[in-house]
């Protein structure tokens, strides 16, 4: 029997299985939350599955997502990456993916691990909405505003509100599946 997903999943396994064991999820895991967050700005101006199809090679080609080893990153490995035809060689984006590493290395520090300083913005505990159809989702909230507006005082790239708002969902910050979905307030 077929499950009822939200709107946005296609029939494609990989965006099925993103959705349905992934998407919506809190996570606490300082590694994932990083790989997230990059992988959500390196989205910008593209669509997700374009992003979750070279997800892996992302991974390969970034030390697994590990943020001491691509805040060494020299310029040698940068050009490296910008010839890496497994990912999107965007020189803005992967001079983000490592500048990011160095401003996340300093938020550790400064709170103890990222996962501390990133819910705060949703006061450490999962928003669940109700929304009725996909159309009623926001592209950001008040809560994205502040979240993008204090990582870019602390100098990260590739943070905007919808990005941080497509960041939290992806996290279990924010519960938006849709009240048809299957997994609707169940993935917590």
């Amino acid at each position: 029997m077929d499950k009822n997903r939200c709107q946005w999943v296609s029939d494609e396994q990989i965006y099925i299985d993103y959705h349905d064991y992934e998407w919506g999820k809190p996570s606490h895991d300082d590694q994932q939350l990083f790989e997230m967050l990059l992988l959500e700005g390196a989205q910008a101006g593209l669509s997700w599955i374009t992003i979750l199809k070279r997800r892996e090679n992302y991974r390969k080609a970034f030390d697994h997502f590990d943020p001491v080893k691509i805040s060494q990153y020299d310029d040698r490995k940068r050009e490296e990456l910008l010839q890496d035809e497994r990912i999107i060689r965007n020189k803005l984006k992967v001079n983000a993916f490592i500048n990011n590493a160095r401003q996340f290395l300093k938020v550790q520090e400064e709170f103890g691990s990222f996962d501390r300083y990133v819910w705060q913005f949703v006061g450490g505990e999962p928003v669940l909405n109700d929304w009725e159809q996909h159309e009623d989702v926001p592209d950001y909230t008040e809560e994205s505003k502040q979240m993008s507006k204090d990582l870019k005082k602390r100098g990260f790239k590739f943070v905007g509100p919808t990005i941080c708002y497509a960041f939290m969902q992806s996290t279990g910050m924010v519960n938006d599946h849709t009240k048809d979905c299957f997994l609707y307030h169940g993935s917590i």
